[in-house]
């Protein structure tokens, strides 16, 4: 075979080839075509049959739901019915009681007319009796009352002289027997017992060792103490006792509960100390709000401002003569409502005047003044009743007595202070004397607070080291103790100390 033949037969073969290649892929792909369309086929079927099942599904729970909307429709209707029925009846038993009401007004109209009718009778009958009376004694009706009036005068004259002399005795001699009884009760119901107040507080120790710590090392500890609560501590050799002794016993209070509290956590230091005496003061406070709101609600005083009362429950640690305040105003309390009773004025306005009467007494070391005007002041600042203030203010005889209550609250007064062991005039000028001292140190510019100590012996100035130098803390202290010698009445002499102290606080975070 040459070249050509060879070339034409491959070329025919490859021809063949490709058309075969063509046809069977054709013939493949219409396979393929068949087998996706009877796919297709079943999806459609399976979609139609699961639409028939929704609708079916669909039409029945729509049929539920019409059956219970039927149903709720007629259970409403019925109640419609019923309640147009309960109506119908009601506005028939209404017609019907109108009616009834129509008939009785008309009675009741005949009745007033025949009733206007017989005064009217009457009153013609009476006038023309009056008239022929008149005409045949030949006087009027008040000519004749005067003529009887003075004829029986007349005839018993003596007899009402002798009456009215012996009401008069018998009621002078009534008054004063029942005055008596007033006061009398008064005293005998609030008659307390009274227990006088003193300057120091001891406190227990577990251990003698305990007050080593206290002291600490070069005496830190106790310096620090009493710097900060304004106390003395006396730590001396008598066995498991410790002494806080100070004239202003809130201070007293304050520096027991944080020195009982530093003996219990047993870490005694500066630092600890500082927290300690900050705890116990407010928890002294809470006691002062405490005892106002016991004092206020135990007398039936209510309506106050709360400020009031924590100004007022200040007064359970301060006494007066050697009598508690709180205690002796609880008593005028309850004596100035027996005797408001009895004598018919205002108790409640009496109890409140009483109750809040020394309530100056509780910031007169800090505010210029007399404890009646400071307490006027605190009472017209927090918006109390008037009244209470005219009550309290002229238990001193500072104010006239405007109210029969004023008078009640300085009667009751005398009661509670001048039954026998009531007071003690000594203690009473001692603390005076101290809360002078102390007044006299606050009241120059730059010292931020001041305690009396030792007695009355020593008085510690606190000062504000932004405001006072070295050099200005050397010549307040002059200034104190020259104010001291002219003013005061004082054995010995007065040691006045400035404390001018300085911290820096940061913090490393």
């Amino acid at each position: 075979m040459d070249i050509k033949t060879l070339i034409l037969i491959t070329g025919a073969a490859g021809l063949g080839g490709t058309v075969f290649g063509y046809f069977l892929r054709w013939i493949i792909s219409l396979g393929k075509r068949g087998s996706m369309e009877l796919k297709i086929k079943q999806m459609m079927l399976s979609a139609k049959e699961e639409a028939v099942k929704i609708i079916a599904q669909a039409d029945a729970k729509a049929l539920t739901t019409l059956e219970e909307t039927q149903k709720e429709i007629r259970g409403k209707e019925l109640e419609t019915k019923q309640a147009q029925d309960r109506l119908v009846k009601k506005e028939e038993l209404l017609d019907k009681r109108q009616t009834e009401l129509f008939a009785q007004e008309g009675t009741v109209k005949k009745y007033i007319e025949e009733a206007k009718n017989i005064k009217a009778r009457t009153e013609e009958i009476q006038n023309t009796a009056s008239k022929k009376l008149e005409e045949v004694a030949n006087l009027s009706q008040e000519d004749a009352k005067e003529l009887l009036i003075k004829e029986a005068e007349k005839k018993n004259e003596e007899a009402l002289l002798l009456r009215l002399k012996k009401l008069d005795m018998f009621g002078a001699e009534q008054l004063d027997r029942k005055a008596k009884e007033i006061l009398t009760a008064s005293i005998h119901r609030l008659g307390n017992s009274v227990a006088s107040e003193v300057m120091a507080t001891s406190i227990t120790i577990p251990s003698d060792d305990v007050k080593g710590k206290i002291i600490g090392k070069e005496g830190r500890n106790i310096r620090a103490f009493e710097r900060i609560a304004g106390v003395d501590l006396i730590v001396d050799d008598t066995p498991g006792t410790i002494t806080i002794s100070a004239f202003d016993p809130v201070r007293r209070q304050i520096a027991r509960v944080a020195l009982e509290n530093l003996i219990m956590d047993g870490r005694i230091q500066p630092a600890k100390i500082e927290d300690a005496i900050e705890k116990a003061r407010s928890e002294i406070n809470k006691i002062i709000k405490e005892k106002g709101e016991q004092a206020a609600y135990e007398c039936g005083v209510y309506n106050l401002d709360p400020r009031i009362i924590s100004i007022l429950g200040r007064l359970y640690f301060r006494t007066s003569y050697g009598q508690n305040v709180l205690q002796h105003s609880i008593e005028m309390a309850h004596i100035s409502a027996v005797l408001a009773e009895e004598l018919g004025a205002d108790v409640v306005i009496a109890k409140a005047g009483a109750l809040l009467h020394d309530i100056g007494k509780a910031v007169d070391h800090e505010v210029q003044g007399t404890h009646v005007e400071i307490g006027r002041r605190i009472l017209e600042k927090f918006g109390a009743d008037k009244r209470i203030i005219q009550a309290m203010q002229a238990h001193h005889e500072e104010y006239p007595y405007e109210t029969v209550e004023s008078i009640i609250v300085q009667v009751a007064d005398a009661i509670s202070g001048g039954r026998p062991g009531a007071r003690r005039d000594t203690v009473e000028h001692y603390l005076k004397r101290l809360g002078d001292l102390e007044g006299i140190a606050t009241s120059f510019d730059g010292v931020e607070h001041a305690h009396a100590i030792q007695a009355g012996r020593e008085i510690r100035v606190f000062v504000v080291p932004e405001k006072i130098s070295d050099i200005d803390a050397r010549k307040l202290a002059q200034d104190i103790a020259r104010r001291i010698e002219q003013e005061l009445k004082y054995p010995g002499e007065i040691k006045v100390n400035v404390i001018r102290e300085s911290r820096v606080i940061e913090y490393a975070r």
